[in-house]
């Protein structure tokens, strides 16, 4: 008799909230805490909007522009990464929607593929992943996307480290409403 083959997990993805995303890390978004008149009025200025984090005096910041091309969904995962040494910060330039998949650190010090969550961020939301969360790279639904990244880096390994694995999961979005 054969074994069936294995089926994928499914996640369902939900909407970015501050509470559900805050065990990886900051929503990035105007409005979200109390902000201050500035640039004579004309504006509202809301400070200290994540947790920027570095670990390495040789590592200097660096602000980069990602271009990344719409995919459909349901999306396959076969990958996550993290950044023991920084945080990084996505900020939508140009988006429409984006996925975001997010895991925390296993015992093994693996991503603990058990606890992986998927979230769609909306256009003006930016997601800052706290130093060492794992998570999958930015995913632009929709149509392209652009988005600028900031994360502390010296160019040596430790700047990104990414596990790959074995069965993939399918990342499945579906809305209730």
């Amino acid at each position: 008799m054969r074994e069936p083959p294995d089926v994928p997990r499914v996640l369902v993805a939900r909407p970015l909230t501050p509470e559900g995303f805050a065990p990886y890390g900051d929503v990035v978004s105007a409005g979200l805490g109390p902000g201050a008149l500035a640039n004579q009025g004309t504006a509202v200025r809301f400070d200290w909007s994540a947790r920027l984090e570095n670990a390495r005096e040789s590592a200097k910041p660096n602000l980069a522009v990602f271009r990344s091309v719409a995919r459909s969904l349901p999306f396959t995962v076969k990958l996550l990464e993290h950044h023991p040494y920084s945080s990084q910060v996505f900020l939508p330039l140009r988006c429409e929607r984006y996925l975001v998949c997010v895991a925390p650190t296993a015992p093994s010090g693996g991503p603990d593929l058990e606890r992986l969550e998927a979230f769609i961020c909306g256009p003006g939301e930016g997601v800052n992943y706290h130093r060492g969360v794992w998570h999958h790279p930015i995913v632009a639904l929709d149509a392209p996307a652009e988005l600028a990244m900031l994360a502390w880096e010296d160019g040596s390994e430790g700047d990104c480290v990414v596990r790959h694995f074995e069965p993939s999961l399918h990342v499945q979005v579906r809305f209730d409403g």
